[in-house]
């Protein structure tokens, strides 16, 4: 294998969280070779004092242990918000390294997600129409097809927030001022090839672009979608989403979300397939359950 990409976590205000994801990514099988960026955000200017010590016991719970091979914490002397972060972070990690894996302080990963996001990243990185691969996958009891077994991964034109990994050359370029914008809402066959990734996409940007939210997500969706560019998923996750119980900004109090609480992936060898082949039947969206970031 190749030199292993970096990992980014950022991290808030969830001490609980945080350390679950720290210590389920320290027994990765990879951990020990790996680097690793953390990026705390600061308090908001009206942050209560609860919300402060929240701030500071994150900060000082993930300077407790040597979670991976080298550890490096970024400090936000602000709030800077979870999207303007990840842009930020991201951009200067990616470039630096041609690569970069991403989490967030609310995904607990199996032992073998490092070494499958790492190989899907050696084995994918020729493939152009590959724009990001993620280590999430919908339980399969919540498919909307049966699986033959044959094939470990699957293609899906909507990208994954709960953990993913792509390249220097898929991040750059992205609009994230959605220059365009004017005219893709006046083009309804846009914004029908736009809602193939999910219906609630559309309303979602033209909320960005109102500036009711702030995603990241749906101008990084936008840009892959848009561009006919698609994710690989694992057949079954390597990733639980821990997110769902009110903690997060983004995501509601659902303790039994079908996106979480579901056995993890622990097969460390995977078959990796390249010709592209999209099952229109998988669940595309999380829209009945939580708004991506």
């Amino acid at each position: 294998m190749n030199r292993l990409a970096p990992i980014v976590l950022f991290v808030y205000n969830r001490p609980w969280h945080t350390e679950q994801t720290l210590i389920a990514l320290s027994k990765n099988d990879l951990a020990n070779q790996s680097i690793l960026y953390i990026y705390s955000d600061g308090s908001k200017t009206n942050s209560t004092k609860e919300e402060v010590e929240k701030i500071d016991e994150v900060r000082k719970l993930i300077r407790t242990k040597q979670w991976c091979k080298e550890v490096h914490v970024i400090e936000r002397e602000k709030n800077w918000g979870l999207a303007d972060s990840i842009v930020d972070g991201v951009t200067e990690i990616v470039n630096r390294y041609g690569k970069i894996i991403v989490l967030e302080d609310d995904l607990v990963t199996s032992p073998c997600f490092l070494k499958f996001m790492n190989e899907a990243l050696e084995f994918y990185e020729g493939e152009k129409d590959i724009f990001s691969i993620t280590g999430f996958s919908f339980p399969q009891r919540f498919m909307n097809f049966k699986s033959t077994g044959k094939d470990d991964i699957y293609f899906n034109i909507r990208p994954m927030s709960w953990s993913w990994a792509t390249w220097e050359k898929r991040w750059e370029g992205i609009d994230w001022d959605l220059k365009d914008f004017n005219a893709f809402v006046s083009n309804k066959r846009k914004i029908k090839k736009f809602n193939t990734g999910g219906t609630d996409l559309t309303p979602m940007l033209l909320s960005q672009n109102r500036g009711e939210i702030d995603s990241w997500y749906v101008r990084w969706s936008y840009h892959a979608i848009m561009r006919n560019l698609y994710t690989i998923y694992p057949r079954i996750s390597f990733v639980n989403n821990l997110g769902h119980d009110g903690s997060g900004v983004h995501c509601g109090n659902k303790e039994n979300s079908i996106y979480s609480h579901h056995e993890m992936n622990l097969n460390s060898h995977y078959n990796f397939i390249k010709e592209i082949k999209i099952n229109k039947k998988i669940i595309p969206t999380c829209q009945d359950s939580c708004r991506l970031k």
